[in-house]
């Protein structure tokens, strides 16, 4: 390639292109080439969210360099003097002038954005006019921003409550994964307010949010005020503020992007930011979330067309007044297929999509053999109260005739491009008419027969016995993390109120159950997402411990701490873990102190947004004690009377909650506070010293996370084991030996006589504190936390 670069065609433009092989995230190692190919490739979803607004630029000439060293980054408004005259622009009065913009109406452009390195795209919320003027904004935006100490899953938490307050004013919402720390949160406008109306609009939303959630959320930038909070910062609502827009790169030191996201991924445990090729990925099997937000008019009514061809009056069919909504949470998309005997028999085959049923006819039916192709003519959109119904169509209306359901059911989509395919397996009724047989269709248009014709192919039918009704058995990626309580003292809960349960000794589980009373199955997840279902067969009674509402709704998720008992009914940590690895039988209790959800954990609704006093009385009514289930107390009066109580059974302390608090998956939230009397600690195991024969085991060497997650040296736990113990974590551990110590900051002192472990285990320590160095101070072993992953470790002491 010569020093001018080389040029390209990028549909009708010319393109020159240089250094394709520069390495703009050195972390990862991805080039120009790679960049541009992104751009190319997400252009056609990401140009409707960007079409006619000005784009300002962050560009990382040399590349974003790395956590030591990090690139030089330039910001640009106005178009670059070097850029192709092609590119087109629009102006802007400022106080300091007149800027000319580039706009990016084509994949092109996001082509050269490309090529000079301009990483990061930033848009406002409005759009230029035909005439080049600004019009008013035609999208609410919420940044969402966690303080120190919070994260990614109280950004979820906050964006939530953000859409229960827009969907009640009819608003629909989609959420943005910022690929930095937060989540951005857009909702369509009409256009017919200017920018100032809506700024104040979206600041009285921040506020009375912080107000109904001081412990969560935050609406001032004021930095000491954010801390342990969520920042709704509503400023970016300013016509002269912009915002990344969806499917922009981040200038960060790997390749995230500002992805948008289901509502299902946003409320599922283990949100993460996403990188590059995990966007490129989603684009391909059709997974567009935001693409609604991309048409010109956000607020088309869906259902017009419909609507325009229906006499409410003189026809039985479901005809909404008003516009539907953008989809529905909670459950698969459904599908229904009509036999419809109008003046020519022909089936109507409807898919739930943006809260409609996108309809096709079809004139011979579905096809029933694999690999047989049938005409499919696109029709009107209908509401999706047509996937229940039937009758008769009067004569002289459109579509006369008899309707009645061939089949229906839900589906799973595994591809959706709007106007050019569509591929989903239906999953049907046991007596419909595709045989009670999960059957995989692809919709493919032929553009060459015109807009409206597509073909109808069967591509898969699957074998005979496969599951025809919708997932009831529930699993591991149905339940949530649990929510964590932060270690505090007595001060920390002087104001507020507060609710104060015990500080049980033992292993949090979250249990996923569905059940008709009599028949159901159990699910049980460790805090780190291990199946224990098998380890604790006992918890298989929560099958018949649903009552009220939890019965009538089928399931539920509950939340609650595994505990072995002894003589006296006190929890014993060990008994506990011999139990768990089956060394010897103990007397399990599940003590039961959240409800989640009502219903099966894969459908049902959530409750992890109602406050806390709620959902305790709806655990109270909605589940029995059992043998091995108990619903412990909540409310034990005050602080010192619960201690108290907590003492005299020889617990390990008290739990304090706000009575308003909503529950976060996943996260140490300020509104759920532990005091211990017996501090415990979990430790990441990195080292053994060697026992003064030179064998065995004298001490191991622990280290724990700090705030960045990174091992430090934590000291040494030298006492507590047994000798059976000591065999049996010296085996365990040569298992995982390694030559060299996996943190750098251990004593000389202590590395001369030991030897190294891949950090993997976690263990659990009674301690006196820490030392002025922070290292434990006279550690005991209790134990392995097989519930535990190292990245969950953090000081409690």
């Amino acid at each position: 390639m010569g020093r001018g670069g080389q040029l390209y065609r990028v549909g009708d433009r010319l393109l020159t292109v240089s250094r394709l092989d520069k390495v703009l995230y050195p972390e990862t190692g991805t080039t120009k080439a790679e960049i541009l190919h992104y751009y190319l490739t997400v252009a056609d979803a990401m140009i409707p969210l960007m079409h006619g607004r000005p784009v300002t630029r962050k560009r990382w000439v040399d590349g974003v360099g790395t956590a030591n060293s990090p690139g030089e980054v330039f910001f640009r408004k106005d178009l670059e003097d070097s850029a192709p005259g092609w590119i087109p622009t629009g102006r802007q009065t400022h106080s300091t002038g007149v800027s000319t913009y580039p706009l990016a109406q084509e994949a092109a452009v996001l082509a050269w954005f490309a090529q000079v390195a301009a990483l990061e795209l930033h848009a406002p919320q409005w759009r230029f006019g035909h005439q080049g003027q600004p019009r008013h904004p035609d999208r609410l935006v919420l940044d969402l921003d966690p303080g120190e100490g919070m994260g990614l899953q109280d950004c979820a938490a906050v964006a939530c409550l953000c859409r229960d307050i827009l969907d009640d004013m009819g608003m629909s919402t989609f959420p943005v994964t910022s690929g930095s720390t937060g989540i951005h949160l857009y909702a369509p406008l009409d256009g017919t307010h200017n920018s100032d109306v809506i700024s104040a609009f979206a600041r009285e939303l921040a506020r009375g949010l912080e107000a109904d959630h001081p412990d969560l959320v935050v609406s001032t930038m004021t930095k000491s005020r954010r801390r342990g909070r969520v920042l709704v910062d509503w400023s970016q609502n300013n016509s002269s503020k912009t915002t990344i827009s969806p499917y922009s790169l981040r200038g960060r030191l790997r390749p995230t992007v500002a992805a948008p996201r289901t509502w299902e991924e946003i409320t599922a445990p283990g949100l993460r930011h996403l990188e590059m090729g995990e966007v490129l990925e989603r684009l391909e099997r059709g997974l567009n979330p935001i693409a609604a937000l991309g048409d010109e008019d956000v607020s088309i009514d869906r259902l017009s067309t419909y609507r325009s061809m229906r006499d409410p009056g003189r026809t039985t069919e479901p005809v909404p007044a008003q516009p539907p909504s953008q989809g529905s949470e909670g459950h698969p998309p459904i599908f229904v297929i009509h036999e419809h005997h109008a003046s020519s028999l022909h089936w109507d085959f409807r898919l739930e999509h943006f809260g409609v049923l996108v309809s096709w006819a079809i004139p011979k039916g579905p096809p029933a053999e694999h690999g047989t192709n049938r005409l499919a003519i696109k029709t009107e959109d209908h509401p999706i109260e047509y996937a229940s119904f039937e009758g008769v169509i009067p004569r002289g209306e459109y579509g006369a005739g008899t309707v009645s359901i061939w089949d229906s059911g839900f589906f799973e989509c595994e591809k959706w491009v709007d106007g050019s395919e569509v591929i989903a397996v239906l999953h049907g009724e046991k007596a419909g008419g595709l045989g009670g047989i999960p059957r995989r269709f692809a919709l493919v248009n032929t553009a060459s027969m015109g807009k409206d014709a597509w073909l109808l192919r069967l591509t898969d039918a699957q074998p005979e016995g496969a599951p025809t009704l919708p997932r009831t058995v529930p699993t591991i990626n149905d339940l949530p993390s649990p929510m964590l309580a932060r270690p505090a003292v007595r001060g920390d809960v002087a104001e507020g109120s507060w609710a104060y349960e015990m500080k049980w000794d033992g292993y949090r589980l979250v249990a996923g159950i569905v059940t008709d009373g009599t028949n159901g199955a159990v699910v049980l997840s460790s805090r780190n997402g291990v199946d224990m279902t098998d380890r604790v067969p006992e918890l298989s009674e929560l099958v018949h411990l649903l009552t009220g509402d939890a019965l009538a709704a089928g399931g539920a998720i509950l939340d609650g701490e595994l505990v072995a008992v002894d003589e006296q009914g006190r929890p014993d940590f060990g008994k506990l873990q011999a139990a768990l690895r089956g060394d010897e039988e103990a007397d399990l209790r599940y003590m039961v102190f959240d409800i989640l959800h009502l219903g099966p954990p894969s459908a049902g609704r959530s409750l992890i947004r109602r406050p806390f006093l709620e959902r305790r009385s709806i655990l109270e009514a909605g589940v029995a004690a059992g043998e091995h289930v108990a619903i412990p107390p909540h409310d034990l009066g005050h602080l010192a009377t619960a201690e108290k109580a907590s003492r005299e059974l020889g617990l390990e302390g008290v739990v304090a909650k706000r009575t308003d608090s909503v529950y976060l998956p996943g996260e140490r939230g300020t509104a759920w506070l532990k005091l211990k009397f017996h501090p415990h600690q979990s430790i990441v195991v990195i080292g053994v010293r060697r026992g003064r024969d030179g064998r065995g085991i004298r001490s191991l060497l622990a280290a724990v996370p700090d705030d960045q997650g990174e091992l430090r040296y934590a000291g040494r736990v030298g006492s507590g084991f047994s000798q059976s113990q000591l065999v049996a974590i010296d085996q365990e551990l040569h298992r995982l030996e390694r030559k060299t110590p996996p943190v750098a900051d251990v004593p000389e002192a202590d590395m001369l006589d030991a030897w190294w472990v891949t950090p993997k285990k976690v263990g659990e320590v009674t301690v006196a504190g820490r030392t002025r160095n922070g290292r434990l101070r006279h550690a005991v072993w209790r134990g392995w936390r097989t519930d535990l992953a190292p990245a969950d470790v953090r000081w409690e002491v």
